[in-house]
This record gives structure tokens, sequence and C-alpha cells, in this order.
């Protein structure tokens, strides 16, 4: 029997059994979202009572001590959690992508030592997209050898996730310009976290200014950026698409209760009671046929990323790449379509309300706001032009999006 290639198993999880136990967390969660989103607080004690649940162990092989869920499953979760909190489930998306990164790579002993670590709860936050305007054709962030270990020096934005995090996933240069990634501690000298995120939706995901002067590196924790998992930038768009999934339940649900609060309706409505009235339940009808396609598409789509993991487990890299192929296309379908919906839903949902759907109180507007927010990464106008160009003239999409040290979508 020839050795294994990856830590990655067959999925041995069950989505009932996943579902009861998180669920009473992420109601725990939903619990304080209001406060926190009129507040600006940060979720630390909610991060952490995830983090101590093992919700980052997700994808970890039942044998290594995770709960060996599938992608598919993993990203049902993560939608359930952005119905409790999108700022919540948002913080766990660069944790989970690494996770899933060293699950792919080759076993070892850093490997072994990255999966104890995530076992023991140990967050992983970061963000790739250089400050100042940078972009990833000239990353001004270096990593340079200093004696028997490495020295980080850098800026970076777009940081979610790095308060809540106990190390940061940082793209650098290394030598002879080539590009890799270093797993800094983020409570060591020379690295500066700053909230500074002036976005109107995500306020509590900690996704400001990251700066690194000198921060140390070890060896074992550097990692040539092209050996990242072949599917990383598609796992980065699942996980938005599986928090804005989760806003568009949070707008049905939302809205649902209140109209059933609402009192008071207009003389030339069709009915004097308000959840009687038909045009009003056509709108909340609407809202859950955007709930309904945006948990299809990102079923879908996830799904062809567990294909595309499972060649890799076998070793079948010939149909990893055909998979990756209709990865692409089936991610960017979902995006389209759960933008769409969500935006669709967050909007529309107000016509059943009247003028009481605005006020601060029930804060109806942060759906709209995160929404919107999420649904700036990575511009749908551009996977719209790809998806044709593939139907039409048989373009490549893994061409079109590969980079081979992007991928975070920020």
């Amino acid at each position: 029997m020839s050795a294994p290639t990856s830590s990655l198993e067959p999925a041995t999880a069950q989505i009932s059994e996943l579902r009861q136990l998180f669920q009473p967390i992420f109601d725990k969660v939903s619990e304080g979202n209001l406060e926190r989103e009129k507040g600006r607080v940060f979720a630390f004690e909610q991060v952490r009572w995830l983090a101590d649940a093992k919700f980052g162990t997700l994808r970890v092989p039942e044998r290594l001590g995770g709960f060996g869920a599938s992608l598919t499953q993993t990203f049902q979760l993560l939608r359930d959690l952005g119905a409790a909190d999108p700022n919540v489930a948002h913080v766990w998306r660069n944790h989970l992508a690494f996770v899933e990164d060293r699950l792919n790579a080759p076993p070892s002993e850093s490997t072994d030592t990255w999966i104890a670590r995530f076992l023991a709860g140990e967050i992983v936050g970061g963000g790739w997209t250089e400050a100042n305007n940078g972009t990833y054709a000239n990353i001004k962030t270096r990593i340079e050898r200093d004696g028997e270990h490495w020295v980080l020096t850098g800026a970076k934005y777009y940081a979610t996730g790095s308060l809540f995090a106990d190390w940061l996933d940082v793209i650098g240069l290394g030598p002879d310009d080539t590009l890799v990634t270093a797993l800094v501690r983020a409570d060591q000298p020379g690295v500066e976290l700053v909230d500074d995120w002036k976005g109107f939706g995500q306020k509590t995901t900690s996704s400001g200014s990251a700066t690194y002067t000198r921060a140390r590196v070890e060896p074992e924790d550097l990692f040539p950026a092209t050996e990242r998992f072949s599917y990383q930038g598609l796992f980065y768009q699942a996980a938005l698409l599986a928090v804005l999934a989760g806003i568009t339940r949070a707008t049905l649900r939302d809205g649902v209760t209140s109209l059933r609060n609402r009192k008071r309706t207009y003389r030339h409505a069709v009915t004097q009671t308000v959840a009687e009235d038909p045009q009003l339940l056509e709108v909340v009808g609407r809202v859950s046929a955007s709930s309904f396609a945006a948990d299809a598409a990102l079923d879908a789509a996830t799904a062809s990323l567990d294909d595309i993991a499972d060649a890799h487990r076998r070793g079948d890299e010939e149909a990893g790449q055909l998979r990756l192929v209709d990865g692409h296309i089936a991610v960017a379908r979902a995006q389209l379509v759960i933008v769409d919906a969500a935006l669709t839903a967050t909007t529309i949902v107000f016509d059943a309300l009247g003028a009481s759907g605005v006020s601060e109180d029930l804060l109806l507007d942060r759906h709209w706001r995160n929404a919107r927010t999420l649904a700036s990464h990575n511009p749908r106008v551009y996977k719209e032009r790809v998806i044709g160009d593939w139907h039409v003239n048989a373009a490549d999409p893994v061409e079109v999006f590969e980079n081979k040290g992007g991928g975070q979508g920020e």
C-alpha cells in the first residue's frame, strides 16, 4: 500500500449530529447579535465558545481528533452560523481555509503540529491584501532569513479575524522574490493590529490593518505559496457565499417575526389584518424563495469542492484538474445566484413591513449592509463574463482565476 499523500479522508460526519452539537452555540451567539451590531462590540467570548467546541476542526478527520465533516457540511454549518451572526461566521473564513491547506499537505511533523494546534482551539486569522493599494503584482511584504529563523516585514489590510486569532496567515516575497506564506504568532513583538475597518457592514470582523516589523517566523511555519491547495480561491469564495446565504436566512426569519408583530396597515390594503394580507404574504414568499435559491446554490457549489478534494485524496491529479474547472464554474454560478438572492431579500423584505420596519430597534438594515459588503468581494460582473466565455469559447476558468499568491478575494 502506498504512503498517504495528504491527511484528507472520506467524510464520516452526519450533518444532523453536527447541528445537534453546534446549533445551541449558534443560538447563544445570536442572542447578542443586535447589541453587538449597535455598539460595534467584538464577539471575543462568542468566538471562544466556538473554538472551545472545536468548530475549527470540522474538516479534521475523526481518526486525528476532529469531526470528519465534508466540505458541504462545513459550509452548511458556516451558513447556519452566518444566520446567527455574519460577523462571527466571517471570522472563521481564514482559519477554515488554512485547516484545509494543512489537510491537503503531505504528512509531516509540521502538519502534525498544526493539527494539534487546531485541536487545542488555536485560531488562524490574517489577510493577504497589501496595504496602501498594493496588489499581488507589487507585493512589498518581505520574508527574510535571520539566523535560524525568519522575519517578516510589511503591511496588510482586510486582516479578517486578526484580533481574535492566535496566528496570522501572511503572504510575502521570500528569497529570489518567490511567493511564500508565513504563519506568525499574533501576540509577539513586531505585530501591530488596528481596528480601522471603515466599511458600513461586517463591522466586527476585525478586518482592519496589520503591520509587521521583523516579526519572527519559525522555519516550520513557512510555506511556498505555490504549494497551497488547488481549490483555495474557491474555498475562500464559498465561505463568503455561506455567510451570504446565512444572512438571507436571517432576513426571512426576522421578516416573518416583524410582519407577525405588525399591528397597523393602510386603508387601501387588501385586508385590515396584516398577517392575512396576500400582498404582504407574497413578499415573504419571495424572500423565502431567495433563501431557498441561496441554500441550493451553496450546496451544489460546495459539493463540487468535495469532488476536487476527493480526487486529490486519491492521488488522481488528472481528475482533480477536470473537477477544478467544474468547481470554478459552479462557485461562480453560485456567487451570481447567492448575491442576487441576498441583495433581493434584504431589500424587498421592507415592502412587507411599512415604516416601522426601519426602526433602529430592529436594525433590519444590518442585513442589507452586511450582504452588500460581502457581495463587494470579487465583483460578480467579472464572474458573469468568465462563465459566458466558458460556455461560448470553452475558455478555461482556472487560467483566468488562478493566482499563485492570491485567492482570498479581498
